[in-house]
């Protein structure tokens, strides 16, 4: 496992780039997954323009302001977080052993922060004299949706993440008791459906804000959703975040696979989970004392796949509502069967003791086939409204 970058450029290269400790292995991923999500989602968004299922707003921008104060502090304030922090990590003695502790921490080098501080409000004022108008204009200019991809990308890694922080605390609130400001800042502990659902009603507000239809959103959201749950996964694996199956003792079917696809450890892992490594000195020196199923590998599998099924045949539907309620059904299984062979907390009060999961990938199902049943009658071709 690779916890963050170092170890990965390490193992990959042999070399080690102290900075990279910095950059932990399971965030890259999740964004470089929303970076190319973002991707597809523009692309989607152009074609579905195309077929005319959006139109554009006018809005209006001035231009030879001058630098206002906010602008001022708001680049000082990033200035200062950055040479605080990323720079004070190489000016502050063994910050780099545990980089989570650190970024979480108050630790960081002051001078270091207004120095960068500075700077950063320096570029700005400059930036913005440069343009100056004795007399500021006001121009127009439309907007499409795809051209709003940057900000919808960021209302969901922001309402997701706090919405996979909110789930997961609920499903361990034994945990939360015992350590809850650990448990909200911590890195890990994150439930993908809590994100789902938090982020949906976010960006839901957030496009109806700007008269883009919703069902036609939620169409070309369908496959990019499947393959940013893939690619977030790829970090799941890869910094062995917890994400883990249950034990698994079967002899592999096929003596040609990886032992790592079918039963792993998980050595290393970023949550340092399990026993002691022997030999291993420092941080992430733990391993599962059972190998386990990766079912984070199975889901990027499986998910990759529908993402593909979706994607080829996301042109020949033109039936609004499908593609949402094939999404649906899609997510919410594969999640329903995967979860047979993870590790979750069961709610024991209910019949048959379902995990969260298990319950939530029910609803979508449910729901899905509904859209399936009744998009022709809710979402006739000629929708007007958002």
């Amino acid at each position: 496992m690779y916890p963050n970058l170092y170890y990965l450029v390490q193992d990959l290269l042999g070399l080690k780039l102290n900075a990279l400790k910095l950059v932990n292995s399971f965030g890259f991923f999740v964004a470089l997954a929303f970076v190319a999500s973002g991707y597809v989602l523009y692309h989607e968004l152009k074609r579905k323009e195309a077929l005319g299922e959006f139109v554009s707003i006018e809005e209006t921008y001035v231009v030879g302001e001058p630098v206002s104060m906010s602008e001022l502090i708001t680049s000082f304030a990033f200035g200062f977080l950055f040479g605080f922090k990323i720079i004070g990590a190489f000016l502050i003695e063994n910050a780099l052993n545990n980089t989570q502790a650190f970024i979480l921490s108050l630790q960081g080098n002051v001078g270091a922060g207004i120095a960068v501080g500075a700077v950063m409000a320096f570029l700005k004022w400059k930036e913005k004299d440069k343009v100056k108008l004795d007399k500021p204009e006001t121009k127009s200019y439309m907007v499409w949706p795809h051209d709003r991809v940057g900000d919808i990308v960021l209302q969901a890694a922001l309402w997701g993440f706090i919405g996979a922080k909110i789930f997961h605390n609920l499903e361990n609130l034994d945990d939360f008791a015992k350590d809850p400001f650990g448990a909200l800042i911590s890195f890990s502990g994150l439930t993908f459906y809590g994100g789902l659902i938090i982020a949906t009603i976010a960006i839901i507000i957030y496009v109806r804000k700007f008269k883009i239809r919703v069902i036609h959103f939620a169409d070309a959201m369908a496959p990019t959703m499947l393959f940013a749950y893939a690619a977030g996964r790829i970090g799941c694996q890869v910094s062995g975040d917890g994400d883990w199956g249950i034990p698994n003792f079967s002899p592999k079917p096929f003596s040609w696979l990886p032992d790592w696809m079918w039963a792993y450890t998980y050595p290393h892992n970023v949550v340092n989970e399990g026993v002691a490594i022997p030999g291993c000195v420092g941080n992430y020196c733990n391993q599962l004392p059972v190998t386990v199923y990766p079912t984070a590998f199975y889901e990027i599998i499986g998910t990759f796949i529908l993402f593909g099924i979706m994607w080829m045949m996301r042109k020949k539907i033109t039936q609004p509502g499908i593609l949402t309620g094939i999404y649906l059904i899609f997510a919410g299984g594969e999640r329903f069967f995967i979860e047979k062979i993870r590790v979750n907390n069961r709610i024991h009060s209910l019949p048959f003791e379902p995990t969260q999961a298990e319950l939530i990938s029910t609803i979508l199902i449910l729901s899905g086939i509904v859209f399936l049943a009744f998009s022709k009658k809710w979402f006739p071709k000629t929708i007007s409204n958002v």
